[in-house]
């Protein structure tokens, strides 16, 4: 019998050794929901990281609360919060997705084919789609691929780590600069945004997505990304994309922020055409 290392102040969730990963600010392990049966995250941030930054602990707070409000089958759900005081961590369980982000689930299953692709696409376009269209709208603002996780065994896609996401007020810019800057919109590093800066994530996650290939691997440092994207030259692996209809839709995503399509409007594009979420062939199931 495996061991709990911890539980949860009301004993219903119980945290494994086993660490699933490690970001900036927060470590996430394994754990169990004794009264549903099912396996959960456990995330710990240490609050004593950042005990001379107030914004940043608010800012964490705020997260949590955020995805305690969201509900969408597109979004990583968030099942309890607690703060330890006398070790100064804050905890909070979310559901887990069992074949890990779309980064690592890609690099382990070259064969996709565009079918899957876009099944995953439509996916986080839905995700994307409930978060932009929420009373006040919320802005994700580092979408990638490290950071859309995967069921492999159904297929389904799901956005999580809301860390940056900021709530936006409808018709008004956001300011401040966050992210990682393959994936940036150049609107970004004027610091005046809107959510559609998340299409142009998204766009970028599905490039890489495309050609197994980060965007702008070409250049040594931030500094040549940044000129690159500002004066909206694309990344080499554009190049590698061979389909012309990927490439066109990929194009659209890029597009500066005018011309930019919205979530909802890229769902009804003609990508996604013979697209259905669960129909009986569906190449978005792998098992490894």
């Amino acid at each position: 019998m495996e061991p709990f290392v911890e539980v949860d102040p009301t004993n219903r969730y119980g945290r494994y050794a086993e660490l699933l990963g490690s970001g900036a600010v927060k470590k996430v392990y394994r754990a169990f929901d004794k009264e549903e049966g099912i396996e959960v995250a456990w995330n710990q941030v240490k609050l004593r990281n950042f005990f001379d930054d107030e914004a940043m602990i608010n800012r964490l707070y705020s997260e949590v609360r955020l995805l305690g409000s969201l509900r969408n089958e597109n979004i990583i759900a968030l099942y309890s919060v607690w703060r330890d005081k006398e070790r100064d961590i804050l905890n909070f369980i979310t559901e887990v997705c069992t074949s890990g982000n779309l980064r690592e689930y890609r690099k382990k299953h070259k064969q996709v084919s565009t079918k899957a692709l876009k099944k995953w696409s439509r996916q986080i376009l839905m995700g994307l789609d409930y978060l932009h269209t929420q009373d006040p709208c919320v802005i994700h603002r580092d979408l990638n691929c490290s950071n859309m996780f995967i069921n492999g065994n159904v297929g389904r896609v799901k956005i999580g780590d809301l860390g940056l996401a900021t709530i936006v007020e409808k018709n008004q810019s956001a300011h401040s600069l966050l992210g990682t800057p393959e994936f940036m919109a150049p609107e970004l590093y004027d610091e005046d945004y809107t959510e559609l800066i998340d299409i142009y994530s998204f766009g970028m996650s599905l490039l890489e997505l495309v050609t197994l290939e980060l965007p702008y691997s070409e250049c040594e440092n931030v500094v040549k990304i940044y000129r690159k994207v500002i004066s909206g030259v694309r990344p080499e692996a554009m190049n590698k994309v061979r389909d012309p209809e990927m490439k066109a839709f990929i194009e659209k995503c890029l597009a500066r922020p005018r011309a930019r399509p919205s979530a909802a409007d890229l769902l009804k594009d003609p990508f996604f055409d013979k697209i259905v979420d669960n129909d009986d062939d569906d190449d978005g199931n792998f098992n490894s």
